[in-house]
């Protein structure tokens, strides 16, 4: 027996933003991983401990780069595939920032759907790599909140922030 629910469909339309960069995969990858460090979760579960107020446990979990991103996940999925048949170079990652993600879950906890941002790598070719994301603000902007459209601007140009100091150009959708 299925337990009562209320069934809610909401299109979005999400807007894919790709770059391929005149850069080999591992370059990009550790380049990537090096302006963007995993979250250190030793520090966070200390300030939590210790009951931190929220701006020092934020100021001090943020990215030290321009943009402030961290990477909450990733996965290296390439050995995996190979077993499958699919021998390219491949990594995901969960990009976010508490401040911006606690503005919207305050708003909608489901914003938290879109944010932290997946963003994919995969080589293609010889020396080239794909980086690829969906843009925030697109898929945010379906929660019908100024605030946390806002947000997803405010995470549109972290990204942009980010793949300069990756030496990579800020797509135009990203320029607002």
């Amino acid at each position: 027996m299925a337990l009562p629910a209320t069934e809610r469909i909401v299109p979005v339309t999400a807007s894919r933003i790709e770059l391929e960069a005149e850069m080999p995969f591992e370059r990009l990858r550790s380049a990537l991983e090096a302006e963007v460090p995993a979250v250190d979760r030793r520090l966070l579960s200390g300030l939590m401990r210790e009951g931190a107020p929220w701006r020092r446990l934020v100021a001090e979990l943020a990215g030290p780069g321009i943009h402030g991103l961290v990477r909450f996940w990733e996965e290296h999925p390439t050995p995996v595939m190979k077993v499958g048949g699919a021998d390219t170079p491949s990594a995901l990652y969960l990009l976010g920032e508490y401040g911006v993600m606690a503005r919207m879950f305050r708003h909608d906890p489901g914003a938290l759907l879109y944010a932290p941002v997946r963003l994919e790598l995969h080589a293609r070719g010889a020396g080239r790599t794909v980086l690829a994301f969906e843009q925030p603000s697109a898929s945010l902007r379906t929660f019908g909140n100024n605030k946390i459209t806002q947000a997803g601007f405010e995470l549109d140009r972290m990204l942009g922030d980010l793949l300069e100091e990756l030496g990579l150009p800020r797509p135009s959708v990203l320029r607002a």
